[in-house]
């Protein structure tokens, strides 16, 4: 644009006068100059190293890691965020996003709580090996399961299921902690009280505070136990949360969870814009989702190639991204639940299976991208990374 033309635009002598105050009593940042990448990393680092400090028993099967940096401040998180870890295990390097327990006005470190998981590579080799000492990498903070002030109701109900009480548990500590003029209500199933994660301190906070509620649910209680029992159902929900149309529902638990909550809270007719969820790995049992294959039971085998390279097998019933893995094929990733898209490969010849919700792009369905972490392999395939 002409200077003659900018110098006739309204307010042009107020942004003049402005400019000369900020030049005589502003900051001078031009030793900062060229910094900008710093910055950013320090903010969003791809890579984290930190060293365990603490282990904490949970339960039987769970246990919070407490995590300090080994050579540069954390940075910022937003409660209900995960970062991801990388290891190298039985030969295999891989990845696990775990969300942080911890509070995020907490700045001198991270904690992650991990329950194991049957025949878990990476739960196992935490819990079995992991000790005070070690150091791990891991990814800075990322995700979208978090509370906004701006387009969230005032109070949230929180359903959680298992080892899904992770970010809320970050929630509800900054809430207390920071005095926050919000509400949670916590609905949190598990099978028995031995496997409730957190349930001296969620019981203690919620005496205590009364913007915090704590519902436990248990499939399996004890013959004495007077609470909530079976499943979450539309009518637990519904004596918890009373009037729907003000809260807003956040989600969190393994796929089976999923599977049973989603249709109650429809049975609640809440709007989708009301109900977050939380990405929470790959399906379980692929082969019984809708448009998978009839004739595949899952336990088949298919030969892919990578890059043109020597063929490896591949079963059916596992995530792709697990296969490369196992055969040495290194693919970037973080969620692991195909909402990144950091695994995504190319798919030249052959086919996969994705759940029908997996959200990719229009551009890479059109080129043949798929997020290697939540495909299957259906036939034989060539792909390129």
């Amino acid at each position: 644009m002409k200077k003659e033309m900018i110098e006739q635009l309204n307010g042009y002598e107020d942004i003049l006068r402005e400019i000369d105050v900020s030049r005589k009593f502003g900051s001078d940042f031009k030793d900062e100059k060229g910094k900008v990448k710093d910055y950013i990393s320090r903010l969003h680092p791809s890579r984290v190293q930190m060293r365990v400090v603490e282990i904490i028993d949970e339960t039987g099967s769970t246990r919070t890691f407490r995590l300090v940096p080994e050579d540069a401040p954390l940075p910022p998180f937003i409660a209900g965020q995960y970062i991801t870890v990388f290891v190298e295990t039985d030969g295999i390097r891989t990845a696990r996003p775990y969300s942080i327990s911890s509070a995020p006005n907490q700045r001198g470190y991270y904690e992650i709580t991990i329950r194991r998981v049957p025949d878990g590579l990476v739960s196992g080799f935490f819990l079995d090996k992991i000790k005070p000492g070690d150091l791990i990498q891991a990814s800075g903070p990322q995700g979208f399961f978090y509370y906004n002030p701006v387009i969230h109701e005032k109070t949230t109900i929180c359903i959680a299921g298992g080892s899904g009480i992770t970010p809320f548990m970050s929630m509800i500590r900054e809430v207390v902690e920071c005095g926050h003029n919000r509400e949670f209500r916590l609905i949190y199933g598990n099978r028995s009280v031995d496997d409730i994660i957190f349930n001296k301190e969620l019981t203690r906070i919620s005496e205590r505070f009364d913007n915090i509620s704590y519902i436990p649910v248990l499939e399996m209680p004890p013959e004495d136990y007077s609470g909530k029992q079976g499943f979450i159902t539309a009518d637990v929900i519904r004596e918890v949360s009373g009037n729907t149309r003000d809260k807003t529902f956040f989600l969190c638990g393994p796929p089976a969870m999923y599977d049973f909550c989603l249709p109650e809270l429809e049975k609640l007719e809440i709007p989708k814009k009301r109900l977050k969820k939380e990405m929470y790995g790959a399906p379980d049992h692929i082969w019984e989702y809708p448009g998978w294959p009839e004739g595949l039971s899952g336990d088949e085998t298919f030969s892919v190639i990578v890059n043109k390279a020597k063929p490896f097998k591949a079963k059916a019933g596992e995530p792709l991204l697990k296969a490369l893995e196992k055969n040495g094929v290194l693919v970037p990733s973080i969620c692991r639940s195909g909402e990144c898209s950091m695994c995504r490969v190319k798919i030249t010849s052959g086919k996969v299976f994705q759940p029908p919700d997996v959200p990719v792009r229009a551009s890479d369905k059109f080129f043949g991208y798929v997020h290697s972490c939540v495909s299957f392999p259906i036939t034989d395939i060539n792909l390129v990374i």
